[in-house]
Order: C-alpha cells, then structure tokens, then sequence
C-alpha cells in the first residue's frame, strides 16, 4: 500500500510527498482509514511507529474540508517534547496547507502562545498549561471536532488524569475522539470507555521487542553499576547511546561522572528548564552529544531514529515499560542493542520480563570487570553479589550494522 491509495485533499497529498513519505507503516494502514471515517480509534502502539502522522493526516484532511473557524482539533500529550514533536510534524505534513498548530505548554512565557492561540486550527497542549488558558479564556475550544490523547499510559503515570477529565467538561461531546497508549492497564481502559464512542481498536507490536534489537542483562552490584557502564560504553561504539536512570538525581549524578569520564554527555531530567531540555535534545540528535541520560518521564518525546544503544542503568518498573524503552533503538531499518543492569533485588522483574517475551534474556558479564570489589568506605551494609547463571562475552565494537531501507 502507498500513500496515495488514500483519498487525501490535494493540498495533504503535496505535503506528504514534500516530506519524503512514501509507504505508511503498520499503524498509519491500519488506523487512518477509521480515522478518515471519523470513527474514534484506541490504539496500541509504541514511540516509533508512526502513530502521529497516523493521526496529523487524517485531521489536516478534515480540517481542510471543514466550514468551521477557530481550533478545531485539540492534541493532548504529556510533555513538552513530545507536545513540540507532535506540532513539528503538524506543520511539516500540513506545509501545503493554510492550516496553523500551535504547540502550548508551560515554562514558557504564557503570552506568545494567547496570541497563536487567536489563529490557530490545531492545539497541540500539555494539560497543565492549557488548563490555564481554558481559565484565562484565551483557548476557545467551543468548536473542536478532533479530540486526541497520546501517550495515555504515561499521562496516567504522572499524574495527568484528573487534568484530563477537567479539559474533557470543556470540549463539546460531539466530537471525534483518539486514544493512543503504548500498554494498556485498567486505568487507561476505564478513560477509555469514558470518552470513547463505539472505538475502534487498532493495536500494533506491543507485546515484544522489535527484532532488530539485540538485548542482554549484566548482573552487577547496585555500588558497581557506574563502573560497569563505563566499562560496557569502552567496549561498544558509542554512536548515539541513551541511558535510563530511575530518578532525576541519579540522571544529573552520572551525566556528570561520563563528562568527568571524557564522554560528551548530557542528561535530560525534570528540573531543568525548557532552554535546556531542548540544548540537551538538540545536542543529541545533532551529534554534539553521543550519550544522553534520561528519566522515563522526561524520556518522552525522544524520537532520534539512529539511537544505537539504550542501556538501562536502572531496570524500568513494568515489563511495558521494558519493552518501550528498548524500543528506541533498532529503529527505522536499523540493528540495535540494549543492555540492562540488574541486581539480585530485580530478580522478580527479570522474570516477568522474560514471561513477556517468551523467553529468558541472555545475561553477560565481562571477564575484565571486578565485580567483587567492595563498596567506598561510608557504606556499612555488606551486599550480596548476584552471579549470573551463564558467563557470555561482552559485546564486540561494531557489531551494529544498518540495514538496508526495504
């Protein structure tokens, strides 16, 4: 199938040959016809899949059929990123068009965005900040006709959902309404039936890792985990590598160790300010920096498709979530490979982990690495060490090679 199978207003069909699209990806075939139709669509899929030109197209192809003025389709994501990600793709897509997106979220000065807001067809919004516009009356949502929540799972993890169901009392009940979600727990499926009107359900590759990504587990000492990175990072090609912590603190701690370490990295977490997010994000995918170290949260909206390696300094809290972070690498016809640091505490996960997939991830160690030293003086609570059942090779440099486009 092509893109040009679809029925799209001319004005569409130049932006997305200017844009170099060409064969829509499994989500886009699968969820624009519904989309099109007007249906309200939940899928299922992960960062990476196309889902948000699945959703831009179809709403620039209603928009510009549409007889009605002022902000017509409103997108709902949880950071700032990702709001500016979903927005660039909005423009890029509609650059045909006369339509205007803006992109609204906080720490940013509130009055460029009420004067966009004024002009503007498409929102796309944190909910935070828009709730303070709805407040100031400078978001006048009486005509919306396309209602989308993206990355609802996430939105629920911190915390987003009673902001949510404030914006939902004001945007008219007629309307056409999408849910995309990356994992699917009870939470999201209430939303779910709340909002959603007789849904189509349009689910796509979330129950394993993408083939193209090779992963492995290093047992390791929780007092060892930086040395062991370090040394994982002097046996791999550092190309473009992006590290998971589970608190802002230890993101900040050890990006400043691997700058220390000669490596140029930087770290992307909540306390820093909109300025230097988007340094940090620019940076890593310009090449300024090849590591970057980041919390799930302010994880969202990364979308550099030549990530090589995604090396999880903490194990992440849900076995979706496992699979969603891996999934960064091996992306857009590329090999890549994920490495995880465990400690005898993760053994549970480790297992649910391997239920999900289907099979037990193999585990590593390097017959360099001494994982029997002792912790700095200070620590007085003796450790266990967790000796992996098997002894496997480190990675050799490498052994990542692009693939060919299909």
């Amino acid at each position: 199938m092509k893109f040009e199978t679809f029925d799209f207003h001319p004005a569409i069909k130049a932006g997305i040959t200017a844009a170099g699209y060409d064969t829509p990806t499994p989500i886009q075939e699968q969820a624009m016809p519904h989309v099109l139709n007007q249906k309200d669509v939940m899928g299922l899929a992960q960062t990476g899949t196309g889902k948000t030109a699945a959703f831009a197209l179809p709403i620039l192809n209603r928009l510009m059929k549409s007889k009605k003025s002022g902000i017509r389709a409103l997108v709902i994501a949880p950071t700032r990123e990702l709001a500016e990600q979903i927005h660039n793709a909005f423009e890029t897509l509609g650059q045909k068009t006369r339509l205007r997106s803006v992109a609204v979220y906080g720490g940013v000065g509130i009055n460029p965005q009420i004067q966009k807001l004024r002009r503007a067809d498409i929102v796309v919004a944190c909910p935070g900040r828009l709730l303070d516009h709805i407040g100031r009356r400078t978001a006048d949502l009486r005509n919306l006709e396309v209602l989308v929540l993206d990355e609802a799972d996430h939105m629920f993890d911190m915390g987003f959902f009673p902001d949510i169901r404030r914006i939902l009392r004001s945007v008219p009940q007629n309307r056409q309404t999408l849910l995309f979600s990356a994992t699917m727990p009870g939470e999201i499926r209430r939303l779910a039936s709340d909002v959603l009107r007789n849904p189509v359900t349009v689910k796509i590759g979330t129950t394993a890792p993408a083939d193209t990504v090779r992963h492995a587990l290093y047992p390791v000492a929780q007092h060892l985990k930086t040395a062991l990175l370090l040394k994982m990072l002097e046996n791999i090609d550092t190309e473009s590598v992006l590290v998971f912590t589970r608190t802002k603190h230890r993101a900040k701690s050890l990006d400043k160790k691997l700058s220390g370490a000669g490596y140029r990295s930087a770290s992307l977490q909540g306390n820093l300010s909109q300025g230097r997010r988007q340094a940090a994000l620019d940076g890593f995918r310009n090449g300024t920096y090849k590591i970057l170290v980041a919390t799930d949260i302010a994880a969202r909206g990364i979308d550099v498709s030549q990530i090589s390696h995604v090396i999880n300094y903490d194990i992440p809290s849900t076995p979706d979530a496992y699979i969603h972070r891996i999934g960064r690498t091996g992306r857009a016809a590329r090999n890549g490979e994920a490495f995880t640091m465990i400690t005898r505490e993760d053994k549970d996960m480790v297992r649910a982990i391997n239920r999900v997939i289907g099979s037990e991830i193999e585990q590593r160690t390097f017959s360099t690495f001494d994982y029997n030293s002792p912790k700095p003086a200070g620590n007085k609570q003796p450790q266990k060490q967790w000796k992996p059942r098997r002894n496997f090779s480190a990675p050799k440099k490498g052994r990542n090679q692009q693939r060919a486009s299909a």
